[in-house]
């Protein structure tokens, strides 16, 4: 989130991040100052090492955990404790920080289910700071599409804003929610060569080339348009799921199942930078640790692009004026040309002997398209 909010005009004064991988990345790219400690020990050192006083702080913006609040989380035995999870204990320090801080604004951002289950714990923690120190804190949250705002990705998350002075803040409106920017503007350009290491592995890797772009395993279902070898929604929805050139992404995960998509059209992984682009981020940014590192680190990461859209809007607020009409730093220029899709191809053989009638999930059946 911080890159964005770089982009947007904010100078960085403190990053607090206790992954070792992590601190290596910012490190890597940044100059900014960090505080390498779990946030419950940060606490009383952030003002002292940013160099700055209770009040001086313009903005904090955190994006906790966000494991305790997420769908999967709903599948969990321990799903309905979220706030009591150990990994919810970041949201707790965050309140404390701001109540030692009191910064002009707080920015929060999380999954979707957050607004179920940790919403609630927010805005009484606001309430409770207001009464102790005499601020206005007034919170105002939507679920926002990186996808409404030039992401090349459909990811809806949950973003919190409150101003101290009360000020009432105002999302910024959509600008591509007609017109999104494809996967094809995003990556196309990038090298088309397929590596060894980045194809599909395990029981299913052969059978990704025969479904089409844009898809799942739903094709192979007697409502796709394909061969009928599973039942309707009876796999996980980003099984074998298939980028589509000219559609945004589907949501970058930060931990995918083995057969869990989104897979590039050309059947395989999608590369670092890839994946790095898909996130709206500059091109120069080095991403630390191993293959499962990276893509933690980038699928859990704010798409940049839509943490300047925010930010700027924010940073206009805190100065009093109209926000910035001019092109965004990081957005994504889209391309006249699109090239056709890629062909699907027939199932080989080891997946034939499936071919039959299979029980459908009970539920309505959402397909990717409703995502």
């Amino acid at each position: 989130m911080d890159i964005g909010l770089e982009a947007a005009g904010f100078r960085i004064a403190l990053a607090v991040e206790r992954d070792p991988i992590c601190c290596e990345t910012l490190r890597t790219n940044h100059r900014w100052p960090i505080l390498e400690e779990d946030l419950a020990d940060a606490t009383l050192k952030i003002l002292p090492t940013a160099k700055l006083h209770r009040g001086d702080v313009d903005m904090i913006s955190a994006g906790p955990p966000c494991q305790p609040f997420s769908k999967s989380a709903n599948w969990s035995p321990n799903g309905l404790r979220r706030l009591r999870d150990p990994r919810a204990a970041p949201m707790h320090n965050l309140v404390e920080i701001i109540e030692v801080a009191l910064p002009k604004c707080v920015l929060v951002e999380n999954v979707e289910g957050f607004r179920r289950s940790g919403l609630r714990f927010l805005l009484e923690a606001f309430r409770r700071i207001n009464r102790a120190s005499g601020t206005r804190y007034l919170p105002r949250w939507r679920i926002l599409n990186a996808a409404d705002f030039g992401v090349p990705q459909q990811r809806r998350r949950f973003f919190l804003v409150a101003f101290r002075d009360g000020t009432t803040f105002e999302f910024p409106i959509a600008t591509h929610e007609n017109r999104h920017v494809t996967c094809w503007d995003a990556i196309g350009h990038l090298a088309r060569k397929n590596r060894i290491d980045l194809a599909p592995k395990g029981r299913w890797a052969n059978l990704l080339p025969s479904i089409p772009e844009g898809h799942n395993y739903l094709w192979h279902t007697n409502r796709g348009g394909g061969k009928r070898l599973f039942g309707w929604r009876t796999k996980y929805w980003s099984f074998l799921l298939k980028l589509a050139k000219c559609k945004p992404a589907w949501t970058i995960p930060a931990q995918p199942a083995q057969n869990a998509g989104p897979f590039h059209w050309r059947n395989r992984q999608l590369r670092t930078a890839e994946m790095l682009r898909l996130q709206t981020f500059p091109k120069h940014i080095f991403v630390a640790g191993t293959r499962a590192d990276r893509q933690r680190q980038i699928g859990n990461a704010v798409p940049a692009l839509l943490a300047e859209v925010i930010g700027r809007a924010i940073l206009a607020e805190l100065r009093g004026k109209a926000a910035s009409r001019g092109p965004y730093k990081l957005a994504i220029l889209t391309k006249r040309s699109l090239p056709k899709r890629e062909r699907a191809t027939s199932p080989k053989q080891e997946y034939l002997h499936m071919i039959g009638r299979h029980e459908d999930h009970p539920g309505p059946g959402l397909g990717p398209a409703s995502r």
